[in-house]
């Protein structure tokens, strides 16, 4: 983008940051470096976990000024992050500083003109920068900037110092400035456009909206509020797509046995056990079936023990797979998915009393034994300040995603 024709919104834009930029450094006024991704302007709410683990991925930082938040993910999260942004004095204040960080590249230009030749990114992410970038001519280049599946996040201005709320229909810049202490507002061009209006527009560039989470300041006289949209790039229609199959006909030569070990609370946080037949305490749990070409989801697997064992109901969405347990017996290697359940309906009963006899509430301080070994290394991995012995366990976090147990 240019400066030479400051009649258009992001030519004004261009110029502003510019200036902005050129004030900082005469003050010599540096931001603290930062340990999470404040997306509002308050550092409260959600940081930089919304990324996920982006350890190894390609990321790029769209007016990404200063530099703070790609050389936080460079250095403590080990992405490789591409930071862009259209004000030289901006990229110099962060070449300035973080010229040496390994993992980062400071690019100076046009996000939108970068995204279309560059091969696309694992996930793209700004902090208020795209509310200064026109959608109608950034959205197309992240549309083919973004691999299939990947990730966009951002956030925007919803309500600004004046109380005025985003635009509900049209697609146009407004009047804003940009607030500097001690020195004269410098006035820009500002898409701040509703939640819907947001959606509608991703949807139509090739992208599904996974959530849009408004951030209010704290304070009660603060009446600013920005958005925090997380949206996943579509699997392009055209796409070519591999095949695979099976090497033979024959089943697969058993080496592992898959169950699900399933921590139930109550209110009063006591855990649900039962005694075994055979002398151990143990949590609800069992076997996940290998129905089907994909097989059976450990949260199905979850919600069908638990009904079968204990009689209590409990819903997909209230099943949290936490990690994969992997040791081994008998020469054969055995995983155990840690699940947690916190609401559910029903009453404890023994739906298999020649296993189980009956199913009891009991307090963390307070856990019998001895306890039958996956349930012991399940609880463990829950809370791992609990008094348990067990054998030693490979643990495997799960990390909370929406579509987690999804068949692809």
């Amino acid at each position: 983008m240019t400066t030479s024709d400051a009649t258009t919104p992001e030519a004004m834009n261009a110029d502003a940051w510019l200036e902005y930029g050129r004030r900082q450094l005469d003050r010599g006024y540096q931001p603290p470096e930062v340990t999470e991704i404040d997306w509002g302007f308050w550092r409260t709410g959600p940081g930089t976990g919304v990324l996920g683990d982006v350890a190894g991925y390609r990321l790029l930082d769209i007016g990404s000024g200063t530099g703070i938040h790609a050389a936080h993910l460079a250095r403590d999260h080990a992405a490789f992050v591409d930071a862009i942004d259209f004000s030289a004095t901006q990229q110099q204040r962060a070449q300035g500083r973080f010229a040496s960080l390994s993992g980062v590249r400071f690019l100076l230009g046009d996000a939108t003109a970068h995204l279309r030749d560059a091969e696309p990114y694992d996930l793209v992410y700004s902090v208020h920068g795209l509310s200064y970038i026109d959608p109608y001519r950034l959205l197309p280049a992240l549309r083919d900037g973004i691999r299939p599946h990947g990730r966009l996040v951002f956030s925007a201005l919803h309500t600004d110092l004046t109380g005025l709320g985003p635009s509900t229909t049209t697609v146009a810049a407004r009047h804003g400035e940009v607030l500097l202490a001690k020195t004269a507002p410098i006035p820009v061009q500002m898409w701040v456009l509703a939640p819907d209006v947001w959606e509608r527009l991703l949807a139509e560039h090739g992208f599904a909206v996974e959530s849009i989470d408004l951030l209010h300041a704290p304070g009660p006289n603060n009446p600013v509020v920005v958005q925090l949209i997380q949206a996943r790039r579509h699997q392009r229609p055209d796409s070519p797509r591999v095949a695979a199959q099976e090497r033979s006909h024959r089943p697969p030569l058993a080496q592992a046995a898959l169950g699900v070990g399933i921590i139930v609370t109550n209110p009063n946080g006591h855990v649900l056990m039962g005694q075994h037949r055979r002398g151990t305490f143990e949590l609800p749990g069992g076997k996940v079936d290998a129905v089907g070409s994909a097989g059976e989801s450990i949260e199905t697997a979850a919600i069908r023990e638990l009904a079968e064992e204990t009689g209590l109901v409990a819903r997909p969405e209230d099943v949290r797979v936490l990690a994969l347990l992997l040791d081994a017996r008998h020469s054969l290697n055995r995983l155990t998915a840690a699940v947690l359940i916190r609401r559910f309906e029903g009453t404890p009963t023994a739906r298999e009393p020649d296993v189980v006899a009956e199913w009891q509430w009991h307090r963390l301080d307070a856990l019998p034994g001895p306890l039958f070994v996956p349930s012991a290394q399940v609880l463990s991995c829950w809370r791992p300040d609990l008094p348990i012995d067990h054998p030693p366990v490979h643990r495997y976090p799960v990390r909370d995603h929406p579509s987690a147990s999804a068949a692809h």
